[in-house]
C-alpha cells in the first residue's frame, strides 16, 4: 500500500512560533538544528503537525485555536494516557514530552514519535484506490484491535482513575444532550428526538474497559506491507474508562454503508463504502463473535454514535460561526449534523443499523 497521509504547508491561523518553539525543543530533548513544521491537514479536532528537527521527525499535538472545552482538549491527560500504554500495548506512539509553559506556544502541548504507515482517509486519491483484498485485511484489523484495546487490564496500565466506569451509559446520554443544547446554532427537531429516544432507551452498562471513543480507520496507522497489522492508534483525547459498547457505536457511527443516502455519504467520515469492507450490521457482529459482547441489534449504540458524532460537528461549526477558526471545511458542517441525525431517527424507527433507507 501507499503512504495516504502526508503533511502539507500550516493552514492560515494554526501557525506554530517556530522562534520559540525551536529553542524549547533543542533544550528539552537534546537536539539541534533548524526546526521546519508542516500540518497534517486531515482531523477537525486537536491539531497535528509534523516537526522536522536534527534529522528526526516528531509530531506535535496542541488544542485548536480558539477551543474552551478543556476536557475534551486536555493535552496532559493523553501524554499520561500515551505515556502508561505504550509501554504495556504498543500500539500507540511513544510520547516524548509534555509542555504546561503556555509561555512557548499559548496552550499546552506535546510532542510524540512519528510512525509511518497507511491511514486510510476518507477520499484516497486518484491511483491510489486499495484493492479489495488490502481493505477487507485492513477492516479485519480494525475489528481486532477494537476487541483487543477492550480486553486489556485497564488496572494494570495505571489508568483505572481515567474516568468513572460505574454509570457511563446513563452520564454518556446525558453529557451529549447538553453539549447539543450549548451548541446549538439551528433548530434540528431530529437531534432532540434521538436525545429524548436515548434518554428513555439506556440500557444496563457493560463491564467497564478502556474505551478509545473515536475509533475509526483514519485514526490507525496500518502497517505498509501488511494491511491486516495496526501499527499504532492514534488520536486518544477522548478516551477513557467505560462502557465498550458505547465504544463500537462511535465506530458503527461513522461506518457508512454503501446504499446509505448521498447525504451520509458526503461526510466522508470513514473510507467504509470502499469494494472489500463489511457492512455495518457485519461489523457489529464480527465484534459480538470476537469480544464476546453481547451486542443484540445494535440500534442504541449505533443510534448514540451517530447524535455523539453529530454533537463534536455541532460543536466545531459553532467554533467556525464564532469566528474561532478560519477552517473552510467547518463552513458546511451543519449539513453533516442533520444528515447524522436523520440516520439516527431512521435506525430508530426501523429498528436496525443496516438496509435503512429503501
Amino acid at each position: 500500500m501507499t503512504a495516504l497521509d502526508q503533511p502539507t504547508a500550516v493552514r492560515p491561523g494554526e501557525e506554530l512560533a517556530a522562534e520559540r518553539l525551536a529553542p524549547y525543543l533543542h533544550q528539552a530533548l537534546d537536539l539541534a538544528g533548524d526546526l521546519t513544521v508542516e500540518q497534517f491537514p486531515s482531523g477537525f479536532s486537536n491539531l497535528t503537525y509534523l516537526l522536522r528537527l536534527d534529522d528526526r521527525q516528531l509530531v506535535l499535538r496542541r488544542p485548536p485555536f480558539g477551543a474552551r472545552i478543556a476536557s475534551a482538549h486536555d493535552m496532559g491527560r493523553e501524554y499520561r494516557l500515551l505515556s502508561a500504554l505504550h509501554p504495556a500495548w504498543g500500539k500507540v506512539p511513544e510520547p516524548l514530552l509534555f509542555c504546561d509553559d503556555e509561555a512557548v506556544l499559548g496552550a499546552p502541548f506535546y510532542v510524540m514519535e512519528r510512525i509511518e504507515g497507511v491511514i486510510l482517509r476518507s477520499r484516497v486519491k486518484a491511483g491510489q484506490t486499495p484493492s479489495p483484498a488490502t481493505v477487507e485485511a485492513a477492516a479485519g484489523a480494525l475489528i481486532a484491535t477494537l476487541v483487543e484495546l477492550h480486553g486489556l487490564d485497564v488496572v494494570g496500565t495505571g489508568l483505572g482513575d481515567l474516568g468513572k466506569g460505574d454509570g457511563y451509559v446513563e452520564r454518556q446520554i446525558a453529557g451529549w444532550t447538553k453539549r447539543w443544547i450549548q451548541a446549538r446554532t439551528d433548530d434540528l427537531p431530529e437531534m432532540d428526538r434521538a436525545a429524548a429516544w436515548l434518554e428513555e432507551n439506556r440500557p444496563p452498562d457493560s463491564a467497564a474497559t478502556l474505551i478509545h471513543n473515536d475509533f475509526k480507520y483514519d485514526n490507525l496507522i496500518l502497517d505498509g506491507e501488511d494491511p491486516g497489522r495496526v501499527r499504532a492508534v492514534l488520536d486518544w483525547e477522548m478516551a477513557t474508562v467505560g462502557d465498550p459498547l458505547m465504544d463500537l457505536g462511535t465506530t458503527l457511527g461513522y461506518w457508512v454503508d454503501p446504499d446509505d443516502p448521498p447525504a451520509l455519504k458526503n461526510l466522508a467520515l470513514s473510507p467504509t463504502t470502499l469494494p472489500g469492507n463489511p457492512s455495518r450490521r457485519q461489523v457489529a457482529e464480527r465484534y459480538a463473535a470476537l469480544s464476546g459482547h453481547e451486542v443484540g441489534d445494535g440500534v442504541f449504540v449505533y443510534a448514540y454514535g451517530l447524535f455523539k458524532i453529530a454533537v463534536i460537528v455541532q460543536q466545531i461549526y459553532a467554533r467556525y460561526q464564532a469566528g474561532h477558526t478560519q477552517d473552510p471545511r467547518f463552513a458546511g458542517l451543519i449539513h453533516a449534523v442533520r444528515a447524522c441525525a436523520r440516520g439516527a431517527v431512521q435506525a430508530i424507527e426501523r429498528g436496525r443499523i443496516d438496509d435503512l433507507w429503501t
